[in-house]
């Protein structure tokens, strides 16, 4: 049986194990949520921020529809658990606002 699931967090965090990372400890992940509006990255912004160390938005252009994805930093461990957590509370907020969760990162220690 494999230490991580099978799914898109487990396989990143098992290809950051089997490259030398050491998950055991924190470090700044950083969290990728996707808007089609701006005013509502900012609204998710205002009542997301609590549970964020820091967040910005970023604009950009998919084709020609117009994208505003939302950084949000969270000091933590690079664990399954709480990666996956993490994501399911962007969710809650981001969801009923018509964003969604576009992967996360961080750097190797």
């Amino acid at each position: 049986m494999s230490e991580f699931p099978e799914d898109e967090n487990g396989i990143v965090l098992r290809r950051m194990k089997e490259s030398g990372d050491d998950l055991s400890l924190k470090r700044t992940i950083n969290f990728s949520v996707v808007f089609y509006t701006h005013i509502n990255a900012d609204i998710f912004c205002n009542k997301f921020s609590p549970y964020a160390d820091s967040m910005h938005i970023n604009y950009t252009e998919m084709g020609s529809l117009p994208i505003w994805d939302v950084t949000v930093d969270k000091y933590m461990l690079p664990s399954y658990d709480e990666i996956t957590c993490f994501e399911l509370k962007i969710a809650e907020f981001a969801t009923p606002l018509n964003g969604h969760n576009d992967g996360w990162g961080c750097f190797q220690k």
